[in-house]
């Protein structure tokens, strides 16, 4: 007779997409190991009879590397090589009926809200006592908070409000005590995430109240940077930008995605401001904060994007000169509003466009990196790679801007320590440094 822990059922949690879709696993994770399950998040042993593949499904490139991943371990399932498969997120919402017929292998499919009955199918309980518990993923020392779910905005292009529903925020006293949480485990940085962060807090206290947060968040011990991620510039409230200000623990960072800077293709995708009103607001932060780091995002070959409109936008990037930017290309999606216009921009323009916006990017980049040489900054190390620790100053977020190499033959880090480093050397997207070693902070500090 086998013993129990020979029979037991072992869970692979795989995540893809966005720091969101992460924090969810994240939840999901802990849901189960507090339910005393075998769980692991993107483990690569093999050794899982169960999967659950958390999807997204933002655009082409994300869907189809859902789907990808759906029909791998749907293979296995076939071959014998897992028991049970099991899909949720983005992609699970928005198509789930047309999976279930075309991938059955599934033995069930749930969408992004639908937690409590992915553990009831999973026969575990949702511990309603665990809100604001996670099991972290990321490196100890940071880790991203959700503060708010959906989205009311209604740009054309983008089918988020599809998979994620109305915006929703959490309460001050929720998201609080899971700061104060995550503090206990570590965690030296927090990343304010949402699919809108300015619209905080209408939905609850009837009015935008991000900055109420920001304050309340600078108080938790143990946390010693909180920066913002995706916050929409239409109607932009600048009491954002005084908080930012005046809280010593708030990064000078600010994600503003921005999406286009011309008139005409702001108008068909409806993000309800004009390239002189994004102009001004831009003005208007970096008078308040003339160190901040403004990182935006555009998207390029929207239906009807002239040549005439992209060289707008590259204009505008080359005026503005965003300490970070970052580059989609239009995906055509269903069921938005902007899938009624004809996708007639050709995919190698797109292409095109893409490389020569990140082109201008690439040497403003050079430009303000140059600008650090000899200079100190407050690095945190985040990990050791190959001859380098690498690390971030309070200006770059995890994984999507700007990284600090030190050169570990000559100097000594803590993964997770903070320590002044003075910039030697610069590259399009890079900066090396030295570290001063009087002036490390250890994580005991």
């Amino acid at each position: 007779m086998k013993t129990k822990s020979h029979t037991k059922d072992k869970y692979n949690v795989i995540t893809l997409g966005c720091s969101k879709n992460l924090v969810d696993s994240e939840v999901l994770v802990a849901q189960l190991k507090h339910n005393d399950f075998d769980v692991e998040h993107q483990s690569s042993k093999k050794d899982a009879n169960i999967i659950i593949v958390n999807t997204c499904g933002f655009i082409d490139r994300a869907k189809e590397e859902s789907i990808n991943t759906i029909l791998e371990y749907a293979h296995q399932k076939e071959k014998g090589k897992i028991e049970k498969l099991y899909v949720t997120g983005c992609l699970s919402q928005r198509y789930k009926d047309d999976l279930e017929v075309e991938i059955p292998q599934v033995d069930a499919y749930f969408g992004t809200l639908e937690l409590p009955q992915l553990l009831e199918k999973l026969n575990a309980d949702y511990k309603h006592e665990l809100i604001g518990e996670r099991f972290l993923t990321t490196p100890q020392h940071y880790a991203y908070l959700k503060i708010s779910e959906g989205c009311n905005r209604t740009c054309t292009f983008c089918a988020i409000p599809l998979m994620r529903g109305k915006h929703i925020s959490k309460t001050i006293e929720d998201i609080i005590a899971e700061a104060k949480n995550l503090a206990k485990q570590g965690v030296k940085e927090i990343m304010l995430i949402a699919q809108e962060l300015t619209y905080y807090g209408l939905d609850i206290y009837k009015e935008r109240a991000l900055s109420k947060l920001l304050y309340q968040l600078n108080e938790v011990e143990g946390i010693e940077w909180i920066r913002l991620h995706y916050a929409y510039p239409s109607k932009f409230p600048l009491d954002i930008i005084d908080a930012i200000k005046n809280c010593d623990k708030v990064c000078n960072y600010l994600d503003l995605p921005l999406q286009h800077a011309n008139n005409n293709v702001l108008k068909r995708m409806q993000r309800q401001i004009t390239k002189e009103e994004t102009a001004e607001l831009i003005q208007n932060i970096r008078a308040k904060i003339p160190d901040i780091a403004i990182r935006t995002t555009m998207l390029v070959g929207f239906p009807g994007e002239t040549e005439e409109d992209f060289e707008d936008l590259c204009d505008f990037v080359k005026e503005m000169e965003f300490e970070r930017l970052g580059v989609f290309q239009y995906s055509h999606e269903d069921d938005t509003a902007a899938h009624q216009f004809d996708d007639d921009i050709p995919q190698d323009i797109k292409e095109e466009r893409a490389s020569r916006l990140m082109a201008i990017q690439q040497e403003i980049s050079l430009k303000k990196n140059d600008e650090k040489i000899d200079k100190i900054f407050k690095v945190l190390i985040d990990r050791k790679e190959g001859g380098y620790f690498v690390g971030r100053t309070e200006f770059d977020s995890p994984e999507v801007d700007n990284e600090v190499l030190i050169d570990a033959k000559k100097n000594y880090c803590r993964i997770g320590d903070f320590c002044n480093v003075n910039i030697i050397d610069a590259t399009d997207f890079d900066l090396y440094g030295e570290v001063l070693a009087q002036t490390i902070y250890s994580q005991t500090d």
